[in-house]
């Protein structure tokens, strides 16, 4: 039988995660969220206001007005944003939709790559990270 050196007890609830490791990327991801949401606010807002700032293409198959893809980014930026700063809270549903809108953001940038083919990009493969760290292994915690 183990003996208890200090005499007292560790009791953890909730989800923890397998390394410190994930955790600092789990903080990163929020970083990420909170940046790319206000980035994509701006791209919204540019598409909204000036349609000629991107390039429009022609007889693209998923095609949408760009004042139209304009509301759909600033739309779901505002709700990245707003989840990557309750991620930075702890909110425990944080993580969750923080998952789901980072899938989102990667359809919404998919389909808008031939207008902002580099940014476009570099968003699916931020938003993969975003997905990877908020889904890192995780142990339920025991009682000792």
């Amino acid at each position: 039988m183990a003996s208890n050196v200090s005499g007292t007890r560790h009791h953890r609830t909730g989800w923890e995660t397998e390394s410190a490791w994930a955790t600092g990327w789990t903080a990163a991801a929020a970083v990420l969220m909170t940046f790319g949401g206000i980035m994509a606010i701006f791209e919204g807002i540019s598409a909204i206001a000036q349609d000629d700032v991107f390039v429009a293409t022609r007889d693209f198959t998923y095609e949408f007005s760009l004042t139209g893809w304009g509301w759909v980014h600033l739309v779901l930026g505002a709700l990245v944003a707003a989840a990557g700063l309750a991620l930075f809270r702890g909110a425990p549903w944080a993580r969750a939709v923080g998952v789901a809108l980072a899938g989102l953001s990667m359809v919404a940038h998919f389909v808008w790559l031939p207008h902002a083919p580099v940014w476009s990009i570099a968003l699916i493969v931020i938003d993969g990270f975003i997905i990877w760290a908020l889904c890192a292994p995780r142990r339920e915690s025991r009682a000792t």
